[in-house]
């Protein structure tokens, strides 16, 4: 992801601008004393001014965004845009100028109006540098459903405590100060939390994933409980087998029971019978370039060859996506639709994996065009691009802007500009950017698509005039194989 720098102008004598900001940016660069000659009672002061120092920025950015907000309001309105998709661009733009994503930008939005609107103490401190981001992220979430007076009677409840107790009394703090001025507000909320539950799953280090599941208190004690007493009856089946008991471990037993308890299978360590879409060139099942799982990430050649060797029915049924030969594009298709339909949509989606706005990694849920299609843009591979609901909604915003192909998109929010590519396949380069080659590519996957279809015309026709009872078929595709007819 490349970024475009952007010229600010010179700034004026005295005024903190962004061309002072970034001259005293550069001095932050000015070599430390180390060693032998080093000042420790310095270093560590110094440590403490620059955590001050960027907390302080903290609140300075606050009331940036609320300025950015109204800003962009008062352009807004003239041009009829409502003020729910004013909130979702700016939240677009906060989360490119923070290099985060658009879900977080919004987020900081939301808070830096609590800050500036109804929290001043709050605030006041995260200037004085004497708390963190954190920490008043903590305490304002704690007001979520209060009016504004209600979140000014919290802050005012807490402002004693303010950079002397921890980010965790902090917010226990404000959870009672919330319960006093507005408890029907957190009933309320408590209740509307019910309707959130859910489970979330994202990668963790070495092939492994964590397995989230928002629950009420209840349940999930009723759970953990559950889980412990299968501890408990491995523990004494070891004893009663003549094993040491604290062999047996409680995370492992948990998880296996979890597995096993989830998926009706008998054993946690046998394969499911799931489909694995696999991004992978042929030599992952040879050598060690590694496969990829859409939605998950990198899987090594070996764990691949392992899945695969099972031999088990009721395991994965590999689905491979192919690859062009020497580059990293996976084969385009398009349609005259308006809409991607199901199987082009499902290419695109292999191909992005996550959400193709920068610095934003949410899952794909629509499949668009970078080009609009009422601006003449194609329905097809390399003018469409998978995007997350809440990027495809915002780059409907007049100043929301997106050029470029399949290979690399610009996206230019708020003055800022950056681009995107998509990930290169493991063990291949980037897709290009080339159009006369990704069009001569095309060109031989659709003559080798018609010489396919001839042979299974043939074959066809063959079948007419002979009898294969009781003979395998010599012309059908292997069931590990995904092809253009397999949706």
């Amino acid at each position: 992801m490349d970024e475009e720098p952007r010229d600010n102008g010179p700034g004026a004598g005295g005024v903190l601008d962004v061309t002072a900001v970034r001259a005293f940016h550069d001095r932050l660069d000015t070599p430390l004393t180390a060693g032998d000659g080093a000042d420790v009672e310095a270093l560590v002061e110094e440590l403490r001014v620059l955590d001050e120092l960027r907390n302080a920025i903290t609140a300075r950015q606050a009331r940036a965004v609320v300025a950015v907000h109204d800003a962009q309001t008062a352009r807004d309105i003239p041009r009829g845009i409502t003020a729910a998709d004013t909130t979702r661009v700016v939240g677009s733009q906060v989360g490119f100028a923070r290099r985060c994503t658009p879900h977080q930008g919004a987020a900081f939005v939301g808070l830096c109006h609590v800050l500036v609107g109804h929290m001043p103490h709050t605030l006041a401190a995260l200037a004085a540098g004497v708390i963190s981001e954190w920490d008043a992220t903590r305490i304002v979430r704690e007001t979520t459903g209060l009016t504004g007076d209600q979140q000014s009677g919290v802050d005012a409840g807490i402002r004693d405590h303010l950079g002397t107790a921890s980010g965790a009394r902090l917010a226990a703090l404000a959870k009672e100060q919330a319960m006093l001025v507005a408890a029907e507000a957190v009933a309320a909320r408590r209740r509307a939390a019910h309707a959130r539950r859910g489970v979330s799953l994202r990668p963790a280090g070495d092939t492994m994933a964590y397995l989230t599941a928002l629950l009420p208190v209840k349940d999930a004690l009723a759970c953990m409980a559950a889980l412990e007493d299968a501890v408990t009856t491995a523990r004494e089946a070891a004893a009663d087998a003549g094993a040491d008991p604290g062999s047996v471990h409680r995370g492992q037993v948990m998880a296996d029971t979890l597995v096993e308890r989830v998926t009706g299978r008998a054993k946690a360590h046998e394969v499911f019978g799931v489909t694995v879409n696999l991004l992978m060139p042929l030599d992952t099942l040879l050598g060690d370039t590694p496969a990829r799982v859409p939605g998950y990430g990198p899987v090594p050649a070996d764990l691949v060859r392992e899945w695969v060797a099972t031999g088990d029915p009721t395991g994965p049924r590999l689905r491979r996506l192919f690859t062009h030969p020497g580059t990293g594009d996976i084969i385009g298709m398009e349609s005259r639709a308006r809409r991607y339909p199901g199987l082009l949509a499902r290419l695109i989606l292999f191909r992005d994996q996550t959400c193709r706005t920068p610095w934003c990694s949410a899952p794909v849920r629509h499949t668009d065009h970078i080009t609009r299609h009422t601006d003449g843009g194609a329905t097809s591979e390399r003018n469409g691009q998978g995007l997350c609901a809440r990027c495809n909604y915002a780059k409907e915003h007049p100043d929301y802007h997106v050029t470029g192909h399949a290979g690399h998109t610009s996206t230019t929010i708020g003055g800022l500009t950056a681009a995107s590519r998509p990930p290169a396949p493991p063990g291949m380069p980037p897709p290009t950017d080339s159009h006369p080659e990704h069009t001569l590519m095309t060109i031989i996957w659709d003559h080798n698509l018609s010489q396919r279809d001839q042979q299974t015309r043939h074959h066809e026709h063959d079948k007419e005039q002979h009898d294969f009872e009781g003979q395998p078929d010599p012309y059908q595709e292997p069931d590990d194989t995904w092809t253009p007819d397999d949706d």
